[in-house]
């Protein structure tokens, strides 16, 4: 981490003596003795060097636990023997309520590592975050950060936000060998998943695994599923207007998007327990389910981190033959290899010595590499090479958000903290009673109506 630099004017002075020499014609007389030479100036006391400033502990609240605290920990390890700095991390899947009333209440943390973009313009809009181009240096920022992600974490000019773990939204997890036992194609459209899932129920399997519980934030998987349906069938310029509120969320092509979520959710026997269970399961857990013996689902949808929670459960599992993800299947074809994604944002609510050390060093390569190398990290920083991610599938999900012929962040992480929390909750609603689809997106676009005045 850069520390402030100090410059130390030093004054020079210089002084000219001249003697001035006469001559007379007459004899000459002894010479007027020369004044006596001033006694150089006592010299100033050099000015003390400054301080070292020192590191000490900073306070950071996340999302993260379970595995993906220990790798954030093993991550930040080596700052802490460097600098001497202690971390002290406090995780929470509710980060939205937690943060709101730490800040109201006048006790932010020092820095927050945010899901959620859009939160971040919100903090920046009341005054509540620290510049970090005023410390970074942006130079080697640009070097190593796509201006994509330097973009979203700049609010009116200025850098608020550094990305650090990168993830990949466009991936459906199952088994290979399961498929190939079962002679079962994965599939590359989306008529070719659905007519895949009719097939596995057929068989007497469930193809599909839901799970959206996730405490006070309950709903989020819903909603990846609608983003990355919605990228698929209606393409970029639409998703932009959806996510910017330029059109309603009324409008056909976002009810469509919901249906098709539906189609996966509600169709009898695509779900083990049917949307009522999806409603009960918590995120992670549902991963397991195509991994089990025997498997109780064969597919699940979730984000390229999905492979820390199975690696986690089944140690013995091997990454790219008993799991591996395929793309999330074409829709429309003009906008094959398309993919959303996702990204932890890395924000300062203080400035010290402290808070600049441990950002500077999130932001390099060197720390990003470390979780790379553990798995379950895509790394923002383009100075980790693809040779440092740990499986196959690491680097596949790696490439997969590099090489996307159209990319776009999560949707509802760009949105108003309103306007997230009314879309999580719909999604519930919208499993509890599909037939009330029209009136929840009224809801929402009320919400939304409200949120970006």
């Amino acid at each position: 981490m850069s520390f402030r630099s100090r410059k130390l004017l030093l004054g020079v002075v210089i002084v000219v003596l001249v003697g001035l020499v006469f001559t007379a014609c007459q004899a000459p007389t002894p010479p007027t003795p020369a004044p006596p030479t001033p006694a150089p100036p006592t010299p100033a006391p050099p000015t003390p060097a400054p301080p070292e400033e020192k590191i000490g502990t900073i306070n950071v609240l996340g999302v993260w636990g379970g595995d993906e605290l220990a790798s954030f920990q093993t991550m930040v390890a080596p700052w802490e023997a460097q600098t001497g700095g202690v971390m002290g991390f406090s995780g929470t899947r509710n980060l939205i309520a937690i943060l709101t009333t730490r800040v109201v209440a006048g006790n932010p943390p020092d820095i927050a590592i945010l899901p959620n973009p859009g939160q971040m313009v919100e903090l920046v809009g009341d005054g509540h975050l620290t510049s970090l181009d005023s410390f970074l240096d942006m130079d080697k920022i640009r070097r190593e950060y796509a201006q994509g992600w330097i973009e979203l974490g700049t609010v009116d000019g200025k850098l608020y936000g550094i990305f650090m773990k990168a993830d990949s939204k466009g991936t459906v997890w199952y088994n290979p060998k399961t498929f190939a036992a079962k002679g079962w194609q994965v599939p590359t459209t989306w008529d070719e998943m659905i007519a895949l899932s009719d097939r596995i129920v057929a068989e007497g399997m469930n193809p599909w695994s839901v799970a959206v519980e996730s405490g006070e934030a309950s709903g989020w998987p819903a909603t990846d599923w609608i983003g990355e349906i919605l990228l698929h069938e209606s393409g970029g310029d639409v998703y932009d207007q959806w996510v910017n509120h330029e059109i309603s969320w009324t409008d056909s092509r976002i009810k469509s998007a919901w249906e098709k979520f539906g189609q996966i959710t509600l169709t009898p026997n695509y779900v083990p327990g049917g949307a009522i269970a999806a409603l009960a399961t918590g995120f992670i857990d549902g991963s397991y389910l195509p991994f089990e013996d025997p498997p109780k689902a064969a597919m699940y949808y979730l984000g390229a981190f999905t492979q820390g929670f199975i690696a986690e459960q089944f140690p013995d599992l091997v990454a790219g033959e008993d799991y591996a993800f395929f793309p999330f299947p074409t829709i429309d074809s003009q906008y094959a290899g398309a993919v959303t994604g996702g990204a932890n944002v890395v924000v300062a609510f203080k400035d010290n010595p402290t808070v600049r050390s441990f950002i500077e060093y999130l932001a390099s390569a060197e720390a990003q590499q470390i979780w790379v190398e553990r798995g379950g990290f895509t790394a923002v920083n383009n100075q980790v090479s693809l040779n440092a991610y740990p499986n196959p599938l690491a680097r596949l999900a790696a490439e997969q958000l590099t090489g996307a012929t159209v990319f776009r962040f999560d949707a509802d992480d760009n949105m108003p903290s309103a306007v997230q929390k009314a879309f999580w909750d719909g999604t519930l609603a919208y499993l509890q009673n599909p037939a009330q689809l029209d009136n929840i997106l009224a809801d929402i676009e009320a919400r939304a109506v409200d949120a970006y005045q």
